[in-house]
């Protein structure tokens, strides 16, 4: 099989990727329209694999499904499947970045050893949600001056004045996923009912 035979067979595959993708969202080629400012007919020549998929097609689906675009042109697999993110490392703060599109609700496994000496509110744009896995994590946020344990979870406006750490007790692990554009979490706490 030339190179030419194999870009052929990947291209081919998009289509059925890209309507899989789109139905598994529940998402109407009018809705995905109105996302990505691609036609209802172009939309639907793609999927049906009568226009062959671009950079300048293929760039807005994968931000406006939220997925890397390895995942709608069938990138080969990895043989290795552990994560290995690159730490990022903040006044005292270990952050393991657990997502990889940019833009969008962005989530970070954290962890501090020690508190700092005094908290230091400050305000920004977005929406944050904190779940702790281990130690204790102290919360102030506007007014409210609160401790969360193993297995408790905080959700706020970043807008409003906030600061977390450790407490003096010692180092904690947590959970945050943060939404730089306000975006906020949806838990589903029992599964939908069918009708």
């Amino acid at each position: 099989m030339t190179e030419d035979d194999r870009t052929d067979a990947v291209l081919t595959e998009v289509g059925p990727r890209l309507r899989r993708v789109r139905r598994d969202r529940g998402v109407t080629l009018a809705e995905l329209s109105a996302a990505t400012g691609i036609s209802v007919s172009t939309l639907s020549r793609l999927e049906s694999g009568q226009r062959r998929p671009s950079l300048e097609l293929l760039l807005p689906l994968a931000r406006a499904h939220q997925v890397p675009l390895d995942e709608l042109v069938g990138a080969p697999p990895v043989g290795d499947p552990r994560v290995r993110a690159r730490p990022i490392v903040r006044h005292g703060r270990t952050m393991y970045p657990l997502t990889r599109q940019p833009g969008g609700l962005q989530a970070y496994k954290v962890i501090q050893e020690k508190a700092s000496e005094q908290p230091d509110p400050r305000v920004h744009e977005g929406y944050e949600w904190l779940y702790v896995l281990s130690g204790r994590l102290r919360l102030v946020l506007g007014e409210h001056d609160v401790v969360l344990a193993a297995g408790e979870a905080a959700e706020f406006d970043t807008r409003v004045p906030h600061w977390f750490g450790p407490t003096a007790d010692g180092p904690v692990e947590f959970l945050s996923l943060f939404g730089p554009q306000g975006e906020r979490m949806h838990v589903r706490a029992r599964p939908k009912k069918s009708d």
